[in-house]
C-alpha cells in the first residue's frame, strides 16, 4: 500500500503553444518513467492531430516516482488536462482530482486567454499553483516582466515561481523538487468506502470501456466488483493499472492514488467523465459532487459524397462514439445531400477534430453543412421547442419568440489592434461589457455576443486582424430573445435545405446576397440560365442568375435569309425551355465549404 503522505497529483495548465507537452516530456524523462528508447516527442499526445496542431484533446497521465532531495521516494501522478474551452467540463473534473498545478506561462509571450479561463477554474477547485516561467531561454523572453503580469492579472505569489526551459531541460529538478514541497498530499482515506472519480474514459478493443480514476478513498482491486453510481450497474473489475505512461498491472489502488480500472463495460457511456465508482457490497455515502451529463452546443451535417458510402460514415461514426460519449447523431435526410446525419459537438474545435478524424482515420470523401447552434423556439400555440437543423424552424407566422444562446468573450490582445477588434465585435451584434489595460502593451476586451455570430469566421478575423497575437476565450452563459429568420437558397426554384442559414433581420439581406453571389462563382453553368435566389418565407431578398452556356447554332449559315438563322434560334430557344423544365443543378461540395468563410463586408 502505497503511503498517501508520500503521493503529489498535480496537473499542468496552460495556453496552446506554451510547453505543456515539452514539460511533459521532460518530468517523465528526468523521472525515468520511460527509458529513453521509449520517449518520443509530447509522449502524452497519442493522436497525430494532437501533435500538429499543439493542443490535448484526450487527458492521459503519467505515475513517475522521484527520489527527493530529503531522500524520500514520492509517487507523482501528472493529470495532462485538455487546455481548449470546448473541453472545459473535462477539465474541471481533471482539476478536481488533483491537489496542485503548474501553470505554465511563455517568457516571451506571457498570459493569454485560455490561461486565465484555467487558472480561475483552478482556484476554484483550491488547488496550490507554482507559476514556471517556460522559455526563458529564448532571445524575446522576458521572464522578470512575465512574473509582474501574473501576479497583477492572476493574483498569484511568484515568491516560488521557476524558471525553466522545458526544450533545453533547464530547471526540471526545481520544478520536482517545488511540486514535492508544495502541493499536498491527498488525505489518507484507506479505510472509508471506496470512492473514485472519473475522469476519462475511452474504449479499448480487448478490454472495453476504461475508466480513468483517482480514488478519493478506499481502495480498488482486480476481481472485486464496482458499481457506476450514476447508473447503478455493477462490474467484475478484471484490469487495475497505474500509467508511466505506458500501463503497468498493479494490484490495488489505494486512496490517492491514480490509475485505470476495467470491467468488461461494453460502452463508454456507463462510464462518463465525473462519475463515481463504489463498491456496491460497501457504496459510499454521497457520490462525489460535480457531475453533469455532456452538454452540445453546435450542431452540423455530414454526408457522404458518394451515397453508396453511407453505411462506412454510419460506422465510423460509432466507433467515434465508443471513444468519446460527448458525441451525439441522429439519422438525417437532405432532399439536396441525400441520407447523412446530425452530429452534436462540444463546440468549434471539437467539430473540427471530428471532421478531421473522419477523413484522415476512416478516409471517408464527406461534405460538411454550415455548423448550427440550438435555438430555443416558442410557437404562436404555447409550444416550446429546441431547433438545431434551420429547415426545421416552423413557418414565421407560427413563430411567437425565437432565443438564441450569447457568450462571454475574453479576449487578450496587443493595444495596437484593438480599433480593428472592436469594429468585428461591433459588426458581431457585440456588447461591450469592459475594456482594461493589463500591462502596458496588453488589452483585456471583454465582450457579450451572439454564438451564432463567432461559430462562422470569427476567430480567422480575430487572428488575421491580429496578426496571431490576440487569443480568445468563451463560455455560454444564457439564451436571449433576437429578431431572428430563416434564409432559404433556392436553386432554380427548389430550396436546398443543407443551405438554409437562420439570421438576425437586420444581416440577413447581405447574408442572402453573399450566398447568392458565391454560389454564382461556385456552380458549373448548365445548359439553361439558372436562377439563384435567397428567400425569408415567400419574400425574395436577393437573386443571381447563372447565364446558360451557348452554342453557336447559326455557325453553319455562311449567308442567305436571316429568316434561315431566325429560324434556328427560335428552335434552340424552345429546346432551352424544355430542359429548364428538366434541368437539374448539382452543387459542388466547395459549395458547401465556401458558405463556411463568407465575407459579408
Amino acid at each position: 500500500m502505497q503511503d498517501p503522505k508520500f503521493i503529489r497529483n498535480f496537473c499542468i495548465i496552460a495556453h496552446i503553444d506554451h510547453g505543456k507537452s515539452t514539460l511533459a516530456d521532460r518530468l517523465i524523462e528526468t523521472t525515468g518513467a520511460l527509458s529513453m528508447r521509449e520517449m518520443t516527442a509530447q509522449v502524452l499526445d497519442s493522436m497525430d492531430i494532437e501533435k500538429e496542431r499543439g493542443i490535448t484533446i484526450k487527458a492521459q497521465t503519467a505515475s513517475m516516482r522521484y527520489k527527493a532531495k530529503d531522500g524520500n521516494i514520492y509517487l507523482l501522478n501528472l493529470i495532462d488536462t485538455p487546455g481548449h474551452v470546448d473541453f472545459s467540463y473535462e477539465v474541471s473534473r481533471s482539476l478536481a482530482a488533483c491537489e496542485g498545478a503548474l501553470l505554465v506561462v511563455d517568457a516571451a509571450q506571457g498570459v493569454e486567454a485560455q490561461t486565465v479561463a484555467n487558472v480561475y477554474m483552478a482556484i476554484e477547485s483550491d488547488l496550490e499553483i507554482i507559476p514556471v516561467i517556460n522559455k526563458i531561454d529564448l532571445p524575446s523572453a522576458d521572464p522578470d516582466g512575465v512574473m509582474i503580469q501574473v501576479e497583477e492579472e492572476l493574483g498569484i505569489d511568484t515568491d516560488r515561481a521557476v524558471k525553466a526551459s522545458a526544450k533545453a531541460g533547464i530547471g526540471i529538478v526545481d520544478i520536482l523538487e517545488a511540486i514535492v514541497k508544495f502541493v499536498p498530499p491527498p488525505k489518507d482515506a484507506n479505510k472509508e468506502p471506496l470512492q473514485a472519480l472519473i475522469f476519462d474514459s475511452w474504449f479499448d478493443s480487448y478490454l472495453g470501456a476504461v475508466s480513468l480514476v483517482r480514488v478519493m478513498a478506499g481502495s480498488i482491486r482486480k476481481g472485486q466488483r464496482m458499481q457506476i453510481v450514476s447508473t447503478g450497474n455493477s462490474f467484475e473489475v478484471l484490469k487495475v493499472a497505474q500509467l508511466t505512461p505506458k500501463s503497468v498491472d498493479v494490484p490495488e489502488l489505494t486512496s490517492g492514488m491514480v490509475g485505470i480500472v476495467s470491467g468488461s463495460i461494453k460502452s463508454v457511456r456507463e462510464t462518463k467523465v465525473g462519475d463515481t465508482i463504489t463498491d456496491p457490497a460497501n457504496p459510499c455515502k454521497v457520490p462525489l459532487i460535480g457531475f453533469k451529463e455532456a452538454k452540445q452546443m453546435v450542431f452540423g451535417g455530414i454526408f457522404p459524397v458518394d451515397s453508396s458510402e453511407y453505411q462506412n460514415l454510419k460506422d465510423s461514426l460509432e466507433k467515434l462514439i465508443m471513444n468519446d460519449s460527448s458525441l451525439t447523431i441522429e439519422p438525417e435526410v437532405s432532399q439536396a445531400l441525400g441520407f447523412g446525419f446530425r452530429v452534436g459537438f462540444l463546440g468549434l474545435l471539437h467539430m473540427d477534430i471530428i471532421q478531421e478524424r473522419l477523413e484522415r482515420e476512416y478516409n471517408l470523401d464527406l461534405i460538411f453543412t454550415a455548423p448550427t447552434v440550438v435555438y430555443k423556439v416558442t410557437t404562436t400555440k404555447g409550444d416550446a421547442m429546441q431547433i438545431e437543423n434551420p429547415s426545421k424552424l416552423p413557418e414565421p407566422a407560427s413563430i411567437e419568440e425565437i432565443q438564441e444562446p450569447y457568450v462571454k468573450m475574453v479576449i487578450h490582445t496587443p493595444e495596437e489592434y484593438i480599433g480593428g477588434i472592436l469594429k468585428i465585435l461591433q459588426d458581431k451584434r457585440g456588447i461591450q461589457k469592459d475594456i482594461e489595460y493589463t500591462n502596458a502593451k496588453k488589452v483585456k476586451i471583454i465582450y457579450e455576443l451572439p454564438m451564432n455570430e463567432m461559430i462562422f469566421d470569427f476567430h480567422d478575423k480575430l487572428k488575421s486582424i491580429s496578426r496571431g497575437y490576440a487569443s480568445m476565450d468563451y463560455e455560454v452563459i444564457d439564451y436571449r430573445p433576437g429578431d431572428l429568420v430563416k434564409v432559404d437558397i433556392l436553386v432554380n426554384g427548389d430550396k436546398v435545405d443543407a443551405l438554409a442559414c437562420i439570421n438576425h433581420r437586420s444581416t440577413a439581406d447581405h447574408r442572402g446576397r453573399a450566398i447568392c453571389k458565391k454560389l454564382k462563382e461556385l456552380l458549373p453553368r448548365q445548359m439553361f440560365q439558372v436562377a439563384l435566389q435567397a428567400a425569408i418565407g415567400s419574400k425574395v431578398i436577393a437573386r443571381e442568375t447563372i447565364s446558360a452556356l451557348r452554342k453557336d447554332v447559326t455557325a453553319k449559315c455562311y449567308g442567305g435569309d436571316i429568316s434561315r438563322k431566325r429560324k434556328l434560334l427560335e428552335k434552340q430557344k424552345e429546346g432551352k425551355k424544355r430542359m429548364k423544365q428538366i434541368g437539374n443543378v448539382e452543387i459542388p461540395q466547395t459549395a458547401f465549404l465556401a458558405i463556411l468563410s463568407l465575407d459579408e463586408d
